[in-house]
């Protein structure tokens, strides 16, 4: 064994002993002929001492030791010498006097510091994560990855839930976003789809009578990357069968409480039982339909103020269906913050930001002071509850963008003023949403969640006379501006999923050849049933403290979705192409013998 102990075990009770530890040098420091060096492991830092007088040998084994170089050594534990007691290192009360040491690998110096948390760029991390990944507060973030997701897997299994895994290469079928294709040898000219989630499985699975199954399941979509999505991203998965969707959300709930109050006990949680929100209040009055509710800030609609105002643009938004609303912040701005407010909103879409600012004698300033009345100022004022020394902003346009812009506005807002408890959790549960989203561009109905949702039976009559209005027997479960994840009871019945399938504009064709596997299934006694999905990177990233997913994944992709250790994607040999019976673009002859990169 190169080691009898972790860097992080050593204690009092160790004083006395002959230990072995391995790992990495961390610091070295030189004082007065004692060499100390503090050896790191993934557990923690112990402190190792040098002394020529006590052995001469690996006091010169140690003389170029620097830091990430891999050793081993084996000495005598001892306490500190008295006043040197370290009270932030776990195993500060004692050090180790070497007595041998032996070099396992030597490091080259390192393209930034690992031992200290300092800023690196991201490309320099990404490129040299083995590296990112030795500093404290990535291995904290993977350990509590680790944590979290074998709290899942326990909770789950007492819950009588069955883990299946399903399968990498599916059938592309269109849900919500681009699929990766993979090309098939054997058929030439057919492809495979990476799954971005395992939907219609785990309701086959239903069909089967699993009843209650679970995956931490990997999931692929092929867009554009942000701070809370990747590529390739792990979601927690599950389908429960002859439920209803109050039981899903009460076991989803007791496994968050659970999970937050076993793994990160230090985070308080706002509210329990979580407050359930429909989608239309959450638009309303946060203008999102994921809100951050740890601060106010709300959303107020300014009609009842202006029902008579003669100030054209608000006249006329209101007279064309629009919406003018407003959001009032406890706070004067310099004119240098209204400009980054306004352009901000400008960036979202809208054609300006009106504000007021309610002064402390009763008068007001602001871009919209002289154009609106002193009644219609007082009104705003008192609908927003703006005191003295607040300021009202206002966007006035269609609904969407008024929402949009304004839920974004908000925000912002409570980072410049504060706003924002720390160590907070604010669950809830958004509950009716549409069922269907108008799609002005292809002139088609989508699927908000996606087309195996169910339609509120309330609704059903409206599937074809109204479907805008239709509402979704789903749920989503949100926590501190974050869609975690969202569920919800799946449609069972043949007839209700082929009248769904037509008003997504699918010809009865296009039904057979991408779901009529599925549809088949139901014509042999499936039962009612539903789930949920949640995403297991925010989960992770959110309870860490992280505000970017990339900072709890091992190795993710950077936002060019590029792998800056390894290089992918990268050239493979044109043979290689041609095998799967592909040709690239005109640049690629059939006689063509080179490598060239590999697209589409």
């Amino acid at each position: 064994m190169l080691r009898s102990h972790t860097c992080g075990q050593l204690r009092a009770a160790h004083i006395g002993q002959t230990v072995r530890l391995s790992g990495w040098v961390n610091r070295v420091r030189n004082h007065g002929g004692l060499a100390f060096v503090d050896l790191r492991d993934r557990y923690g830092l112990t402190q190792v001492v040098l002394d020529p007088q006590a052995a001469p040998a690996a006091f010169a084994g140690g003389s170029d030791l620097a830091a990430e170089w891999v050793v081993a050594v084996e000495g005598l534990v001892r306490a500190r010498p008295e006043g040197q007691t370290n009270v932030d290192m776990a195993t500060g009360e004692v050090e180790v006097l070497v007595q041998s040491l032996t070099v396992l690998n030597p490091s080259q110096v390192p393209p930034f510091e690992v031992a200290r948390e300092i800023n690196v760029d991201d490309s320099q991390r990404l490129r040299y994560r083995y590296l990112d990944l030795r500093r404290t507060r990535m291995r904290r973030n993977l350990l509590l990855r680790h944590q979290i997701t074998a709290f899942v897997r326990a909770f789950l299994n007492d819950e009588d839930f069955v883990e299946v895994e399903t399968p990498i290469l599916m059938k592309a079928t269109p849900e919500g976003a681009r699929d990766f294709l993979v090309p098939s040898r054997v058929h030439p000219g057919k492809f495979y789809a990476l799954p971005q989630s395992p939907q219609q499985l785990k309701q086959l699975l239903m069909v089967a009578g699993l009843d209650r199954y679970y995956q931490i399941a990997r999931c692929f979509r092929d867009e554009d990357l942000r701070a809370d999505r990747e590529l390739e991203f792990t979601q927690v998965d599950m389908e429960l069968s002859f439920v209803e969707a109050p039981d899903i959300m009460a076991l989803n709930e007791r496994l968050f409480l659970d999970l937050v109050k076993s793994v990160t006990p230090e985070l308080r949680i706002r509210q329990e039982p979580f407050p359930h929100i429909s989608f239309h209040e959450a638009m309303e009055r946060y203008g999102s339909d994921k809100p951050d509710m740890r601060f106010g800030l709300e959303l107020t609609d300014l009609a009842p103020a202006l029902a008579a105002t003669a100030f054209r643009v608000f006249a006329s938004t209101l007279a064309d269906g629009g919406r003018v609303k407003a959001v009032a912040a406890p706070q004067t701005f310099t004119r240098r913050e209204i400009d980054e407010l306004e352009a901000l909103m400008k960036e979202l879409g809208a054609a300006g930001l009106a504000w007021l600012t309610r002064e402390a004698g009763g008068e007001s300033r602001g871009s919209v002071a002289k154009a609106l009345t002193a009644e219609e100022q007082g009104a705003i004022f008192e609908l927003t509850g703006a005191q003295p020394g607040h300021t009202v902003f206002i966007v006035a346009g269609h609904a969407a963008l008024v929402a949009k812009c304004l839920g974004r506005l908000r925000q912002d807002l409570a980072r410049r003023l504060n706003l924002i408890p720390e160590g907070e959790l604010c669950f809830a549960w958004l509950v009716e949403p549409p069922l269907f989203e108008w799609n002005e561009d292809q002139g088609r109905w989508n699927s908000v969640h996606h087309p195996f949702t169910a339609p509120d039976p309330r609704d059903l009559a409206l599937l074809d006379s109204d479907p805008g209005q239709v509402r979704a027997m789903a749920y989503d479960v949100i926590c501190n501006g974050y869609e975690l994840g969202g569920g919800s009871i799946r449609i069972h019945d043949r007839a209700i999923q082929q009248r769904v399938f037509a008003l997504l504009g699918l010809s009865a064709e296009q039904t057979e050849s991408q779901f009529g596997h599925l549809l088949r299934a139901f014509d042999f006694g499936a039962p009612p049933h539903g789930g949920i999905a949640w995403g297991l990177d925010r989960t992770v990233a959110i309870l860490a403290g992280e505000s970017n997913i990339r900072e709890v994944i091992a190795f993710p992709k950077s936002l060019s979705a590029v792998d800056l250790l390894t290089g992918a994607p990268s050239s493979v040999p044109i043979e290689d192409v041609h095998i799967l019976g592909l040709r690239l673009a005109a640049s690629d002859p059939p006689d063509a013998s080179a490598a060239l990169p590999a697209t589409g």
